[in-house]
């Protein structure tokens, strides 16, 4: 009891806390642009990668292969530190190995090989895989339970700001010279082409000299803070959690068990994973779809295009924060996934300048897209001890952004068009739209253990 006087908030036995902690919030809020600095820097790295190592669409890919491999490998053990020790500390950890996979770009500008840039983007994503793990999860634990998904909402409306974040830096800072780089190769000799590119990847180190100063910050900040456990309590001997209760940490088999067989949650699972792979697959190539088609423009003119693409996802972010306080969560997805499938079919059929505004305005119906169908499908986790491993196998969906991009890459590579590979991310939005008209109809069809649960 003398602690709960000490702290503004008391855990509920499932985790969930009677009300959110304002400043702890705001400092989980803050982890969360993080990672959308590190994913919208691969996009220009795409780009600039494809010119300097001379690779096809089908190898660029490897880019998004690496940094979602990390996701996928990592989300399992990271769950593991949260069951044994804390939120808080997977996150140090998360930040920890963030830290070390930006200084990598230091040595690797000097190796100048891309399999050493391609282990620096691992080693970051091994970071964020245990903050996504970590905060997605923590998020929706944060207060309570009846305001999870918005919680998980908020915090996600600050990812867009993080990603528009790293396009500027890298715009500025890494395209910053003008001109397109693969024209500018182009009239070199063999000499003066490789001392370019040598100078080209030094100005990759800029944009992680200044996130490195802000993971510093904040990991700082967030170590000398107190913050809440947050996790599920098993009852005590006389079938109320009490003073003598503790954390209900069930063994890996028996969490995965119970997942595999909850139907539900493992459609979600699927969604996420088919979600996760078109929203990285539309992003890394929209700047080489704004090349491809108007090949007078820059490079740094393009990467404005990924600018936009941003901020049209903070506002559909917005707009859908509206409608979910509306209407029902599932319709609202319906909606938007109905009509970003639109948007992707004009974006692989128009052939002008049309296609990258689709493109640009499929980014405003990925919105909700990912906080939605992860508070969603963690809400099938009926019984909450199973809820960090729950949120793992949601994190390691996010391999679809490491398929998906390849399977793309590899159509534009056959086909020779650029433009008639974004069919591939037009048949992912497809099968979401059905994932989420049928979990309405069942919502309609089952409203008492919609409410329930």
């Amino acid at each position: 009891m003398d602690k709960e006087r000490k702290q503004s908030w008391i855990q509920l036995p499932d985790g969930y806390l009677n009300r959110t902690p304002i400043f702890q919030f705001v400092i989980l809020c803050l982890i969360f642009p993080l990672w959308g600095a590190a994913a919208s820097l691969n996009d220009i790295l795409i780009t600039q990668f494809k010119t300097v190592f001379t690779l096809n669409d089908t190898a660029t890919a490897f880019v998004q292969s690496a940094f979602y491999g990390g996701y996928f490998l990592m989300a399992i053990p990271a769950s593991i530190l949260i069951k044994k020790t804390s939120y808080k500390l997977s996150i140090l950890v998360g930040l920890l190995f963030y830290i070390i996979g930006c200084g990598m770009f230091f040595p690797a500008s000097h190796v100048a090989t891309y399999s050493m840039f391609l282990a620096a983007i691992f080693a970051i994503a091994i970071g964020l895989s245990f903050l996504e793990t970590s905060c997605d999860t923590y998020a929706t634990m944060f207060g309570p339970k009846a305001q999870a998904n918005m919680r998980l909402n908020i915090a996600n409306v600050l990812i867009p700001l993080g990603d528009i974040t790293g396009i500027v830096l890298g715009k500025y800072l890494i395209f910053g010279e003008g001109g397109n780089i693969a024209d500018k190769v182009k009239g070199m000799s063999a000499a003066e082409a490789e001392a370019f590119n040598q100078h080209m990847l030094q100005l990759t180190l800029r944009p992680y000299k200044y996130i490195l100063i802000v993971l510093i910050i904040i990991f700082i900040v967030l170590a000398v803070t107190k913050m809440p456990r947050a996790k599920a309590l098993a009852t005590g001997a006389n079938g109320e959690a009490g003073a003598e209760a503790q954390e209900d940490q069930p063994s890996i088999r028996e969490s995965f068990h119970y997942l595999s067989h909850n139907k539900r949650y493992m459609k979600g699972v699927l969604c996420q994973f088919i979600y996760a792979g078109m929203q990285t697959t539309v992003w890394s190539f929209t700047i080489r779809l704004a090349l491809r088609i108007d090949s007078h423009i820059s490079d740094a003119d393009a990467s404005t295009f990924m600018i936009y693409s941003y901020v049209a996802w903070f506002f559909g972010k917005l707009v859908a924060n509206w409608f979910l306080k509306r209407y029902s969560i599932t319709k609202v997805l319906t909606w938007f996934s109905l009509l970003g499938t639109v948007s992707l079919v004009i974006t692989f059929t128009v052939p002008n300048m049309t296609a990258v505004v689709a493109a640009i305005a499929t980014s405003f119906f990925f919105g909700p897209e990912w906080p939605t169908i992860y508070a969603h499908t963690l809400d099938q986790i009926h019984e909450k001890k199973h809820t960090a491993m729950g949120g793992a196998f949601i994190v390691m969906s996010l391999i679809g952004g490491a398929i998906v991009p390849t399977i793309q890459g590899r159509v534009s590579d056959l086909s020779g068009s650029m433009q008639l590979s974004f069919i591939v991310p037009a048949i992912c939005f497809a099968p979401i739209t059905l994932y989420f008209w049928t979990e309405h109809r069942y919502e309609l069809a089952h409203p008492d253990e919609v409410e329930e649960h």
